[in-house]
């Protein structure tokens, strides 16, 4: 047996700790699983989720029906005339009503009132929200507590009653049912807002950004609420469809001015005129059915948000779709061989 060349050794050992501290060479990197793509914005991933883009299709065809009714329908969908009554027909596609006004042209016009009146509810509502539950978050103490206690004393509140005794001693407009509506909303999106900005309060990012001496706004608005993006979106899309089902409830009850044609003051005057009594279901069903979809489609998006950002819906639905390609891919293997 030779013996070893003390250098030969120092040169084997050294090349055995390169090998160790560089990782595997270039035929073994081929094994490692591929990296995980950069992650898609929220737009897309809701154009790819089937709830969403089919909620986001619903709302914008109403959309569109509500900017293009004065085209669609032109002329005041509220004129009288002696064709009271009608069932729906070639002329009038939805009948007419006890006043011999088209059902079709009041639907469209409608969605204009309603549709607005959900919208800028729903924002107001979730702004006014987020600033309670940012700020009470936030700033914690006297203040936390002051704006809790604000917060449970509206959610406390019978929301129906209160909706009503405003509605019935303000002046009659779109404009007292926005502040009403906004005034009686707020409560639940503080809630869900505050206990969010909680959980993100205590993150390391804020407790350096307080270091820093950034001020309060920054950090909330800077820092907290782009971590909040998602919850925000849910507690909107909640808002828009509670602004849309209490005006047209408020409207059915009287409380709303009449004059205005929307989904809610259509089923006031069905309602007025006997049509369930006479069995003239052409008169409110539209609106009805126009107030639900709306509902639903608003309700996939928000499905649709919620599975695309919810960490836990996420992993369900890739197990889901690994086991239903499973059986195909076995299949295909077997083929192969």
């Amino acid at each position: 047996m030779s013996a070893t060349d003390p250098s030969e050794v120092q040169l084997l050992v050294a090349t055995d700790h390169r090998e160790i501290l560089s990782g595997p060479t270039e035929p073994a990197a081929l094994d490692r699983p591929p990296r995980h793509p950069v992650r898609q914005g929220l737009g897309h991933s809701l154009v790819a989720n089937r709830k969403a883009l089919t909620g986001m299709i619903i709302l914008a065809l109403f959309v569109a029906v509500a900017l293009l009714a004065p085209v669609l329908a032109p002329g005041d969908p509220s004129t009288i005339t002696s064709l009271g009554a009608q069932p729906p027909s070639a002329e009038h596609l939805f009948g007419t009503t006890a006043k011999g006004q088209d059902v079709l042209a009041l639907t469209m016009w409608g969605a204009r009132s309603s549709l607005l009146v959900g919208f800028v509810v729903g924002i107001a509502a979730t702004f006014i929200g987020l600033l309670v539950g940012l700020s009470s978050a936030y700033l914690g103490g006297r203040a936390d507590n002051s704006l809790s206690l604000l917060t449970n004393v509206f959610l406390l509140i019978p929301g129906l009653p209160l909706l009503v005794i405003l509605a019935a001693f303000l002046p009659t407009g779109m404009t007292t049912v926005i502040l009403v509506l906004t005034f009686t909303g707020w409560a639940g999106s503080a809630r869900v807002l505050r206990s969010q900005a909680l959980s993100i309060r205590g993150k390391d990012f804020v407790a350096a950004a307080i270091v820093t001496g950034e001020r309060a706004g920054w950090i909330m608005f800077r820092e907290i609420l782009p971590n909040m993006a998602s919850i925000v979106m849910i507690t909107l899309i909640g808002s828009v469809i509670f602004g849309i089902g209490a005006q047209a409830g408020l409207e059915f009850l009287g409380l709303g001015d009449v004059s205005v044609v929307s989904w809610g003051t259509n089923l006031y005057w069905a309602s007025n005129d006997g049509a369930l009594m006479s069995g003239t279901w052409w008169a409110f069903v539209p609106s009805g059915a126009a107030i639900a979809l709306v509902a639903f489609a608003l309700a996939l998006i928000n499905y649709g948000v919620d599975e695309v950002t919810n960490p836990r819906l996420r992993s369900t639905r890739r197990r889901r779709t690994s086991r239903r390609a499973a059986p195909g891919s076995a299949t295909h293997q077997e083929v192969n061989r």
